[in-house]
């Protein structure tokens, strides 16, 4: 499944991959969610990055979403609005594939997505589930 119509350079993957990370470990991360986070590094091949946005959580677990939202926050404020909501459009799309979203997670998402500019979109996505 293709998630974006161009490639991605390394710092997007990076930066897509550290927000489905964050948002997986934000109650503990499973085995579901790990295969997720597996096979979406294949897909968009991005293996390193993915190494790399686990290493940046686990460096400093308990302050990992602060960390991760000021970096996120430089990274995404560079990339068209579009990116910034196709990004979190597939995050909360891939939370609710899993069978639920948590409201912890719902939250820190929505926080992420304010941050980004791109709340009012993601609500619209949100509504219609």
């Amino acid at each position: 499944m293709a998630y974006f119509h161009s490639p991605l350079s390394s710092e997007e993957k990076k930066a897509f991959l550290l927000l489905k990370v964050i948002i997986f470990h934000y109650h503990g991360l499973d085995e579901d969610e790990q295969l997720v986070l597996e096979e979406t590094a294949r897909e968009i091949n991005a293996l390193a990055e993915l190494r790399w946005a686990n290493d940046f959580i686990e460096d400093d677990y308990y302050n990992a979403f602060d960390r991760a939202r000021d970096y996120l926050r430089q990274v995404m404020n560079e990339l068209p609005k579009e990116t910034r909501f196709r990004f979190m459009a597939n995050v909360w799309e891939a939370n609710q594939k899993k069978g639920y979203i948590s409201e912890m997670e719902a939250t820190a998402i929505l926080r992420l997505a304010k941050d980004w500019q791109v709340e009012e979109e993601l609500l619209a996505i949100a509504k219609k589930h």
